[in-house]
């Protein structure tokens, strides 16, 4: 994995090598994000267990997202923010290690104090993992940004995906402790982590050495009034999207099982289809972005998803699956844009903004679910989802951003 760097390298030179290495790290950090995602995305399929195990209410259940939430997404900026100044390089890996910790702890939890301790610690691991692996994909993108963090986020998406998958194979027949299972894919990515983090290090090393830059800052030519009212806007964005998203993630599997009647394995097949067609959905939203404009993207992405979730609450189960499915592909292809959108506006700072963003989308996401759940409570599911389908509306305010590729 080493990069030999030339002793005088000039533009082309940087240029060539930025391209030799784009795409060997770029899908390895994409694989680690694949197994951190993955790993974060088992405690979420087995709500069910937990629920039936403690007794708990769906307010509880959205009190477990809120914890691992926070954890994940209060500490992110912070992590960025001190990591923009202080690159450290095998904090990877420490925080796969506070992965494994709290995936044993999970296993090992005999009440529900124990399951918020446990998954607060995975939160801690998250809100390490995604600032440091979204500048590696940044600095391995040779220039192309959007393709590097949609690759990168392939990863994440494809591992929430199949982490209720394997949950609904290894964990709901045999029980809580299964967990622990994971625990050595976790070893796994730790091993495959410190490989990512010896190349972040070298070219960490050549670039103070050499003065070399192999990533193509973007200069904003925007006010500072003009940059915070358009980060507002995308962080107002990131709302809309991570709280309906929180209705799918946490509460789709018993939607189906109230509204159909459904199995747990058989809604967890379902929550699959959800979670692959956002993977692949998320594949396509950074190359349209470099391509067509980010901003454009963001609109169709959230404003565009609107009338299939409108309709959503109102179909039999054959086109609840085809529906959720088209929802997964529109909706997730925003993020990288907004990612990409946001660095470009504060060039510089990219592990801030990545830290914000996922901080964000962390903590929409487990505020969006304790909500919901409390909403479930003292409602019906089935209502939850029929509230939900009104927020990708607010996509409609994309239109006060600017076209920020006009300005490069």
């Amino acid at each position: 994995m080493e990069t030999k760097i030339p002793q005088n390298p000039n533009a082309a030179d940087a240029k060539a090598l930025a391209q030799q290495t784009i795409f060997s790290i770029l899908f390895t950090v994409s694989l680690t994000h694949l197994i951190n995602d993955m790993l974060q995305a088992v405690v979420p399929a087995v709500y069910p267990i937990l629920k039936d195990e403690f007794h708990l209410t769906f307010a509880q259940v959205g009190l477990i997202t809120l914890t691992y939430q926070l954890t994940a997404s209060l500490l992110q900026p912070f992590v960025g923010l001190y990591t923009d100044r202080n690159p450290r390089p095998y904090s990877l890996v420490i925080g796969m290690g506070f992965t494994l910790i709290g995936l044993v702890a999970v296993s090992f939890a005999s009440s529900f104090i124990h399951v918020l301790l446990a998954v607060s610690l995975i939160g801690i691991g998250s809100s390490i993992f995604h600032p440091e692996s979204s500048r590696v994909a940044h600095l391995a993108s040779g220039g192309k940004k959007g393709l590097a963090q949609s690759i990168f986020q392939l990863g994440g998406n494809a591992g929430s995906a199949l982490g209720p998958l394997l949950a609904a194979i290894i964990v709901v027949p045999y029980g809580q402790f299964n967990i622990i299972w994971f625990s050595l894919i976790a070893i796994v990515g730790m091993m495959v982590l410190s490989v990512v983090s010896k190349w972040y290090k070298v070219h960490l090393v050549n670039r103070a050495a050499k003065k070399a830059n192999f990533s193509d800052e973007v200069v904003s030519k925007f006010s500072k009034k003009k940059v915070i009212f358009s980060l507002f806007i995308l962080l107002v964005l990131v709302f809309s999207k991570y709280f309906y998203m929180a209705s799918m993630t946490s509460y789709y599997t018993f939607y189906l099982m109230d509204k159909f009647h459904l199995s747990i394995q058989q809604s967890q097949v379902y929550l699959f289809a959800f979670l692959a067609a956002v993977a692949a959905g998320t594949l396509f939203g950074g190359p349209l972005g470099d391509r067509f404009g980010r901003k454009y993207i963001i609109w169709i992405s959230i404003l565009g998803v609107a009338p299939f979730t409108l309709l959503l609450p109102y179909v039999g189960l054959f086109w609840t699956g085809v529906l959720s499915v088209i929802i997964g592909l529109i909706l997730s292809s925003a993020f990288s844009a907004i990612l990409v959108y946001a660095t470009e506006l504060v060039p510089g700072k990219v592990g801030m903004i990545a830290g914000l963003f996922f901080g964000l989308a962390f903590g929409m996401g487990g505020l969006g679910s304790a909500l919901l759940g409390k909403l479930a409570d003292q409602t019906s599911i089935e209502y939850v989802y029929k509230v939900c389908a009104f927020l990708p509306l607010i996509g409609i305010i994309t239109g006060f951003l600017p076209n920020i590729e006009r300005k490069k």
